[in-house]
């Protein structure tokens, strides 16, 4: 993020506050605290379209966002990234399914058909627009929470949500009380 057509904001989420950055062609960063360096206060700009987008789906409204990504990475972690776009909303899959999903020619030659769910793994963890690319839909072969930059709690708290809206439940009915559980 060192672009001089590089902004970014603080987005006050219902996870805690988020750091948004826009580069010239779209969204390259939505993190959670402590996991990207700012530049100047001088590139800070508020972000409305991305911002509203978030708003509604906190608040049980969206499902899916419409937004310009400008994510870079490797051509597997591209391949891994467009394919978290394809989960649906309010469902989980397997690092191991997603995996499959990947073009085998896309791994490391070193990398063994049985690694590639690690591998995946890794490439999901990278993942520089979380929530908005949703890597907490992936999950373990047993169904249980794995690994997710924001803390397992976040990832658990996004799928609450989705799930309760998908119910018709919606959104918890204060996120301030959800925000205290994750502190």
């Amino acid at each position: 993020m060192t672009s001089a057509a590089t902004t970014w904001t603080i987005y006050e989420s219902p996870l805690g506050p988020l750091t948004l950055a826009t580069g010239p062609w779209g969204l390259t960063d939505l993190r959670f605290p402590g996991k990207l360096r700012l530049p100047d206060e001088a590139a800070k700009s508020a972000m409305q379209e991305v911002t509203e987008q978030l708003d509604s789906y906190f608040a049980g409204e969206r499902q899916k966002f419409d937004l310009p990504l400008d994510l870079q990475g490797t051509p597997m972690q591209l391949a891994v990234w467009r394919e978290l776009l394809a989960i649906p909303y309010g469902s989980t899959l397997s690092y191991g399914k997603l995996a499959a999903r990947i073009d085998p020619s896309l791994f490391h030659t070193l990398v063994e058909p049985w690694q590639r769910a690690r591998a995946v793994g890794g490439a999901n963890g990278r993942n520089p627009v979380s929530i908005i690319v949703p890597c907490h839909r992936v999950i373990g072969a047993d169904g249980s929470l794995t690994g997710y930059g924001g803390g397992l709690q976040r990832k658990q708290a996004l799928l609450d949500l989705e799930r309760r809206t998908l119910e018709g439940s919606g959104p918890f009915s204060s996120w301030a009380d959800r925000q205290m559980v994750l502190d």
